[in-house]
């Protein structure tokens, strides 16, 4: 496989790892999921800001866009988008500098 499909396929992999066969993520499995793999792309602040409850429901609000309260796989995607545009414009920045 290419780097990107492997990319990919772990993407997939950690989703299940927390939302188990059910493929939806509760708050608290979203939550636990941030705070374990996605550490060191959330730079302390943020992260300390997402563990908070109230922006976390935020959060979990904003991408719950069905309104089920669980997260589903598409759901989920589109927070692994938004934190990857953010990590690459904070790269691209670094590098011109």
């Amino acid at each position: 496989m290419s780097d990107l499909e492997s990319g990919m396929v772990t993407i997939i992999k950690v989703f299940h790892k927390y939302s188990g066969h059910k493929c939806k993520l509760k708050k608290t499995e979203l939550k636990e999921l941030i705070n374990n793999e996605m550490n060191h792309f959330i730079m302390v602040q943020v992260k300390a800001k997402i563990c908070e409850n109230d922006t976390l429901d935020e959060l979990f609000a904003d991408l719950d866009q069905n309104g089920d309260l669980e997260i589903d796989f598409k759901e989920f995607i589109t927070l692994i988008s938004m934190v990857t545009s953010a990590c690459h414009e904070l790269f691209t920045t670094n590098q011109q500098k």
